[in-house]
């Protein structure tokens, strides 16, 4: 579906809400195709992450596909939109100018550990209830400690803009296993095989074949962190041997399937 189809959600009015005594005021929704009305900024920074689903955010002229095992910080006063094509479980962070400073000045996709997606859960049930030097309180300073150690990732996707483009994207997204070829997809986009390939380039700043195992990579470690067996994940993600799958896997990250998830989830 394209975003400019979507229904549109009015900014989150928690975002602007100014309160020294709240340094993080959680918030859970459960959201299922739709979008920003339109370009926002707020005074809290935000931490969006979505628990379950997939979700799309354009900050200035980047565009990410963000899943699961990732998620994407926005600073305080920064102008950006969200979109959710399918059915996402979103975990929202809104924190304050206060205690933001020393958080990355510009948006940011960061990799979630198993222990900070237990803390945003945790901190979700706990909401705006806390007062100074409680439990919730210290829970939030918690977060903020594991925030400013997050990793940022190389291995967000980069969406694009053009119309064409996004419907091969899309089309991939959907089904990241399936063996498509650069001339099938010129049809979804109805374009030509080579007008497509400089499309990926122009726009994602990829060719065709490294975004693609780029959604690979990214949807097998998604499954993996899931407790996934290596040996399935390889085959539906379209490898024809789990010898080629771990062969990708170590080139891309240096590390076999099991040795990233042992070094990523101490």
């Amino acid at each position: 579906m394209s975003v400019g189809k979507l229904p549109k959600l009015l900014p989150i009015e928690i975002g602007y809400r100014i309160d020294p005594a709240l340094p993080i005021i959680p918030l859970a929704m459960q959201v299922n195709q739709a979008g920003c009305a339109a370009p926002h900024v707020h005074p809290r920074g935000q931490f969006i992450y979505a628990s379950s689903g997939v979700m799309r955010v354009v900050c200035g002229r980047d565009v990410w596909v963000v899943p699961p095992s990732q998620a994407v910080w926005v600073p305080p006063e920064i102008e950006h939109e969200v979109y959710f094509p399918g059915e996402v479980s979103l975990r929202n962070l809104f924190i304050a100018p206060s205690v933001s400073a020393d958080l990355p000045k510009v948006c940011t996709i960061v990799k979630v550990s198993p222990l900070l997606r237990e803390l945003i859960l945790k901190a979700v049930l706990v909401g705006d209830n806390y007062v100074p030097e409680s439990p919730g309180y210290r829970l939030m300073m918690v977060i903020l400690d594991e925030l400013r150690q997050a990793e940022p990732t190389e291995l967000h996707l980069p969406m694009g803009r053009d119309e064409r483009l996004l419907r091969v994207l899309e089309a991939l997204l959907k089904n990241p296993g399936a063996p498509r070829e650069l001339d099938e997809l010129a049809s979804i986009a109805g374009a030509s095989p080579r007008t497509l390939s400089r499309l990926f380039v122009r726009e994602t700043g990829l060719t065709f074949g490294a975004w693609r195992k780029r959604l690979l990579l990214q949807e097998a470690i998604d499954r993996l962190g899931k407790g996934q067996n290596v040996t399935c994940v390889a085959f539906d993600l379209g490898y024809q041997s789990l010898s080629a799958f771990i062969e990708m896997f170590r080139q891309s990250l240096g590390a076999s399937p099991g040795q990233y998830l042992r070094q990523n989830h101490n």
